[in-house]
């Protein structure tokens, strides 16, 4: 099954970052966030990726292409004249499909343009600015089982500001941005091929987010598998130091129980 993960945004909302490089090569521990949520798929056993690509698109096929004696120990011996290169650690064993998608195009256009790569009925999609501990195998049972044309995992929202709780006009607790019963697009889809025909290109104006969506909803074709776990986006610079800060507590929600 096809991983698709949007990777050709501007990321205009962090632009202190993404001037330099597109947004799914932000720097995490080392690593692009994309490659985390790649990690993420792969511990499931996902390992066939599209990357549907567009701002500074070219950087992401240089990071892949890089990545094997960047991130690797190796030895280079020219001593018979051949140069030899080993590497002494194993490889990500993973198949990435980029496909260029156009700088200016907006996500459901993206996703119509990848529609000729897509063979099996179902496939995965997500945004490459997201983690979460989410269980992927129980994602994709839901999806069966409800046996619409999309799942869309649904994450509970915090709020903005911090709230205060009062009794009788003195202040008890500060919480801050606790999170709310409202619940909020958090990525990591499951669609079936039908999800084309919702789609119109619409000379790569089309928002999944806007009219494909609701008219799923509509149809009442939209699945929501409820994710209670960890998730955190980069939307903003503010995002991206804390994601930093905070590594090491969710790299082991992410990676802790999955070997």
């Amino acid at each position: 099954m096809k991983v698709v993960i949007l990777c050709g945004g501007k990321g205009t909302r962090i632009r202190e970052i993404s001037e330099d490089v597109p947004k799914p090569l932000i720097n995490i521990d080392g690593r692009p966030i994309v490659w985390h949520i790649m990690n993420i798929y792969y511990h499931y056993g996902f390992d066939d990726f599209i990357l549907p690509i567009g701002y500074k698109g070219q950087k992401i096929k240089e990071y892949f292409m890089d990545s094997p004696w960047k991130n690797n120990d190796m030895i280079i011996d020219n001593r018979e004249g051949d140069f030899k290169i080993t590497l002494l650690r194993g490889l990500d064993k993973w198949r990435i499909t980029f496909i260029d998608t156009g700088e200016e195009t907006m996500t459901g256009s993206r996703i119509k343009r990848i529609e000729p790569f897509i063979e099996e009925n179902e496939f995965m999609l997500t945004y490459g600015d997201g983690v979460a501990d989410i269980d992927i195998k129980k994602l994709l049972k839901f999806h069966r089982e409800k046996g619409k044309i999309a799942t869309m995992t649904g994450i509970k929202a915090k709020s903005q500001y911090g709230i205060l709780e009062v009794s009788d006009g003195i202040a008890q607790r500060f919480v801050e941005k606790p999170k709310t019963d409202q619940i909020v697009n958090g990525g990591f889809f499951v669609l079936n091929k039908e999800i084309f025909k919702y789609i119109d290109d619409d000379g790569g104006k089309c928002v999944l987010e806007k009219e494909p969506l609701e008219k799923l909803v509509e149809d009442k074709q939209l699945a929501v598998y409820l994710h209670l776990g960890f998730w955190t986006a980069i939307d903003t610079y503010k995002d991206y130091v804390e994601l930093n800060e905070n590594w090491d507590y969710i790299k082991n929600k992410l990676y802790g129980n999955k070997g």
